[in-house]
């Protein structure tokens, strides 16, 4: 891995001199939520993990032009970045990055070409694909030669790279205005703590995709075409939903009332029901913070839990409930709605399940549908605080030659249209335009900008799309333009479609409940923590998980099985893993 001589355009009056030197003109102006390899510090048995379908759309900050002596660019250049930021052909640097089928060569790659003539920098790429990069990346982290890359865009996991062993590097000192310009305005809407490691010091920048219709993404579609042959309403309560599933049962002897799957995002039916008795958390080992409080508790263990699983019982026993429910995988249920009459299924976006273009019949026949309200009117929906921020967007390694000149060349991702350039390409006008006249956004409001170039499934070599550090503030996605009077059962639609149901039909019942998800970057564990919490959280989530599916089908019995279920948590470590995680977060507040 070769590196060249450097010459960094550091401050003001280094850019004097090595502008009468190199001949590059004025510039001034205003300053400016990927896959990890295996991010220990955070709470990580997280139940929702994969799929839903997300798209960007857009907003932020002004920003205006800068000149850098020759011709301007018209995109991503926010007035407080000075370009080039180093003398071209200097500096080369070493990039590692998750390869995706659809990006040809990022050697080559149009967005490549764009940063090199706008930063004067050479990127050299590592790359690995979702399936090998947990073992890739840690073989290359040797720290007896420092051969690996100068800059990670995959987190290989910060407490034992970064506080442990000191391969990654503590950013504090850079993180400034000068330096960093548009990243501190970024964050100047975030809480910058969540990036913090157990040691008080910032090891990472913060992937951003906050996803309006993410933060509340268990959601359950109904069908209501079968409905309407039943003679029902929507069910609201959960007395209604059993009725409404025993009439199912009663006419469709052969359909099924409640499909779901045990893997996928978001398709566990039990945890969307579960919600009309107690707040459900994303953590396969139910732990979860009383906001009230500020403690940690283990929601399998309360009462309301019991009771949500003796009415889940209840619907089982009535033939309501698919049996695939506990062990198949969201493509199984997907199946299954695709070829039998199902109900109710749970899903963080239709689309994962049906096909809008082929089923498109089938597809108009699922709306979205509220939580349920408990016998006491408990009624959740799930969500997460400081949803869409996360630390380990992008880091920087020892084996950096130029530690300043690597931040301000990730900086450009920040900007006003950095995540537009790397996303669909960086020629306005072509790959997109900014503020479309007459155009609105999800949110109704004018929108920010408008995507020319969109996604492509095919291999192309036009940009990067989803493979790099992700800077999507909610407002930027909602800003994305969208036909006003799009049908929302077309693929162009999808969006409106779940933003739709989200502020509808999930927002108003998001802080319901003083049991709440651990919000991004509350709990994070030093290397030896990590390790030990894991262990204890494998072994827990293996008794909670076949126990209480054991409840649901009736091959355990509430009143005498129930205190065994407690008593084997306790013996597998809950309460050493509730007081691991509550040393955890109190020492991040």
């Amino acid at each position: 891995m070769k590196k060249k001589s450097i010459l960094t355009v550091a401050t003001s009056a280094i850019l004097a001199a090595s502008m009468m030197l190199s001949g590059c003109g004025n510039d001034g102006g205003d300053v400016g939520d990927s896959s990890s390899a295996g991010n220990s510090s955070q709470e990580s048995s997280v139940e929702e993990s994969t799929g839903g379908e997300e798209s960007t759309g857009g907003e932020e900050s002004t920003g205006g032009e800068e000149s850098t002596g020759g011709d301007e660019s018209s995109a991503g250049t926010d007035t407080a970045s000075t370009y080039p930021i180093v003398e071209p052909g200097s500096l080369e640097l070493d990039i590692f990055m998750l390869s995706m089928p659809n990006v040809e060569d990022f050697a080559t790659n149009d967005f490549t070409m764009y940063m090199e003539e706008l930063t004067g920098i050479h990127m050299n790429f590592y790359t690995a694909g979702r399936d090998d990069v947990d073992q890739k990346l840690p073989m290359l982290l040797n720290p007896g030669d420092q051969s690996y890359p100068d800059i990670l865009m995959v987190d290989p996991g910060i407490p034992k790279y970064g506080v442990k062993e000191g391969i990654i590097i503590p950013l504090d000192e850079y993180l400034n205005e000068d330096i960093m310009p548009n990243y501190m305005k970024m964050m100047s809407q975030f809480d910058i703590n969540v990036t913090r490691e157990t040691d008080g010091k910032i090891y990472s920048l913060a992937n951003i995709n906050d996803c309006f219709h993410c933060k509340y993404a268990r959601k359950m579609w109904v069908n209501t075409r079968l409905l309407g042959e039943i003679g029902c309403e929507i069910p609201t309560t959960t007395e209604e939903f059993k009725d409404v599933c025993q009439k199912f049962v009663e006419k469709f002897p052969d359909g099924v009332a409640v499909a779901g799957a045990d893997t996928g995002w978001f398709v566990r039916m039990q945890d969307w029901i579960l919600g009309a008795y107690t707040f459900i958390p994303s953590s396969t080992n139910k732990l979860a913070l009383d906001k009230t409080t500020g403690t940690v508790v283990n929601v399998a263990a309360t009462d309301a839990y019991k009771e949500g699983l003796k009415y889940i019982n209840e619907l089982y026993e009535i033939g309501a409930i698919d049996d695939g429910c506990f062990t198949q995988t969201s493509e199984d249920m997907k199946r299954l709605v695709n070829t039998t009459d199902v109900l109710f299924f749970p899903a963080g976006t239709i689309s994962d399940i049906i096909d809008s273009v082929s089923a498109n019949e089938l597809y108009r026949e699922y709306a979205p549908m509220a939580p349920i309200a408990g016998p006491d009117g408990t009624r959740n929906a799930w969500t997460q605080p400081n949803y869409g921020v996360s630390a380990g967007g992008v880091m920087i390694t020892d084996a950096c030659p130029d530690v300043e000149a690597a931040l301000r060349w990730v900086d450009f991702f920040y900007g006003e249209t950095g995540d537009l350039c790397s996303q669909y390409g960086a020629e306005e006008g072509v790959d997109w335009v900014l503020h479309p006249e007459g155009k609105v956004g999800l949110n109704d409001e004018p929108a920010f900008c408008e995507i020319l170039n969109s996604y492509s499934g095919e291999a192309q070599n036009h940009d990067w799309q989803d493979v790099c550090v992700r800077v999507a503030p909610e407002a930027y996605r909602l800003g994305w333009a969208v036909d006003a009077d799009v049908d929302p059962y077309t693929p162009d639609g999808l969006e409106k479609l779940l933003f739709d149901a989200s502020k509808e039909l999930y927002e108003p019942y998001g802080s319901s409940s003083n049991i709440v998800n651990f919000a991004s970057g509350q709990i994070k564990f030093t290397d030896e923590e990590a390790t030990d919490s894991s262990t204890l959280a494998t072994e827990v989530t293996k008794i909670i998980t076949e126990n209480s599916a054991a409840f649901m089908r009736g091959e355990k019995n509430f009143e005498s099985d129930w205190d065994k279920f407690l008593s084997d948590m306790e013996s597998a470590g809950a309460s050493q893993l509730v007081e691991m995680y509550q040393t955890a977060y109190d020492r991040a507040n």
